[in-house]
């Protein structure tokens, strides 16, 4: 949500309010999930997407009567009932919760939006907590923010102690990775907790067949991608013109030349195995958020017991994905990456990697409704 982001802190500069819709929380099955945003300009306009349909229209609805009235902040559920589901062809029994907050004054957020900007385009990642809901006894006020830096430093606070010191642990989990979390108190106060990095990157150690087919589908997905490989022929710009970096070195060094975070995938899938060797030795040097492995599983037996003579720890072999992938029965270099890339979407949004198709019970309990209705 960097466009939103970057809008907001424009509008500010420019003295033009706006509000900010956020979805905190979901439950059940929804367009959205927690983190999606929509900024809604006084012109009516706006940025971003809170799922489409009625449920972005009646937030977008309340945000404009905020500008209208010169509102305050608001907590807000929408239940997507079945005619809901079948009036904008949403999915139905989900919950979706939302924080809208409207900004007047500049100040008040301008220094948070520039760093969340900067954590965005590769500064260091950030954690952000703001108070969404609370009730009137809790002696916290709606809107309270505290920022977390990865140095450790904090700014602003929450309204006590303990409610700060749980927004910290909890945004010390979610800003390398950019993801979200929510907590709710036994007094009823909810904190929301943002994460906010660079986008998922996605380092391919070799740019042959199979290396260029997953970078392919990753730019696609949008994923940042980062080529390293020993031949300038297969890691140059005309190649991979959408490559953020393109880097020739050797694959025991190539960890050295590529800024490798916590939000970052990496795919070795170099033209042998005395290469793939070196370059999972290098990968293993990062924090990687995932290192896959392509081959055999008795080409990375061999890989494992050297690295293991070489004193790799046993633990950190064992975080590697390899054989790399999930098992679709792929052959061809463009099957083998929706192969490669299903496993890192897995691994990044916290699937199970099995299919979706539902169990028979499912569909023998909607044909003994059928079945009941008929006979009644």
């Amino acid at each position: 949500m960097k466009e939103v982001i970057q809008e907001a802190v424009k509008l500010l500069q420019e003295e033009q309010p706006c509000v900010l819709a956020t979805v905190v929380r979901t439950k059940g099955s929804t367009p959205q999930k927690s983190g999606s945003m929509l900024l809604v300009r006084q012109d009516g306009s706006g940025v971003g997407t809170l799922g489409g349909g009625c449920v972005e229209g009646d937030i977008w609805f309340a945000a404009r009567e905020m500008l209208r009235h010169h509102g305050g902040p608001e907590f807000k559920d929408y239940f997507l009932n079945e005619d809901i589901a079948a009036r904008d062809g949403l999915v139905c029994g989900g919950t979706m919760y939302f924080y809208l907050e409207p900004m007047w004054e500049p100040e008040a957020f301008l220094d948070i939006g520039n760093k969340l900007i900067d954590a965005y385009e590769g500064g260091e990642p950030v954690g952000l907590a703001t108070v969404v809901n609370a009730p009137a006894s809790a002696g916290t006020a709606l809107g309270a923010k505290l920022l977390l830096l990865l140095d450790g430093s904090v700014s602003g606070s929450l309204g006590n102690p303990e409610l700060d010191a749980r927004a910290i642990e909890s945004a010390r989990r979610v800003a390398d990775v950019g993801s979200t979390d929510s907590f709710i108190t036994e007094e009823g106060v909810e904190v929301f907790i943002e994460g906010f990095t660079t986008p998922p990157t996605l380092a391919v150690i070799g740019g042959g067949h199979v290396g260029k087919a997953t970078a392919d589908l990753a730019n696609m997905l949008g994923y940042r991608v980062f080529i390293a490989d020993d031949r300038e022929e297969f890691a140059n710009p005309d190649r991979f013109p959408y490559a953020e970096q393109t880097v020739v070195t050797k694959y025991d060094e190539w960890a050295e030349h590529l800024p490798i975070n916590v939000n970052t995938f990496v795919v070795v899938a170099t033209r042998g195995h005395r290469f793939d060797d070196m370059a999972l030795e290098s990968a293993l040097t990062t924090r990687a958020r995932y290192i896959g492995l392509m081959g055999s599983r008795r080409k990375n037996l061999m890989i494992y017991q050297r690295l293991l003579q070489q004193g790799v720890p046993l633990e950190r072999l064992k975080e590697v994905h390899a054989p790399i992938g999930l098992d679709i029965g792929g052959l061809q270099p463009e099957e083998l990456a929706v192969s490669i890339m299903s496993e890192v979407i897995m691994t990044r949004r916290g699937g199970q990697g099995g299919p979706m198709q539902m169990a028979e019970w499912y569909i023998d309990r909607v044909a003994s409704r059928v079945e009941d209705a008929i006979n009644v």
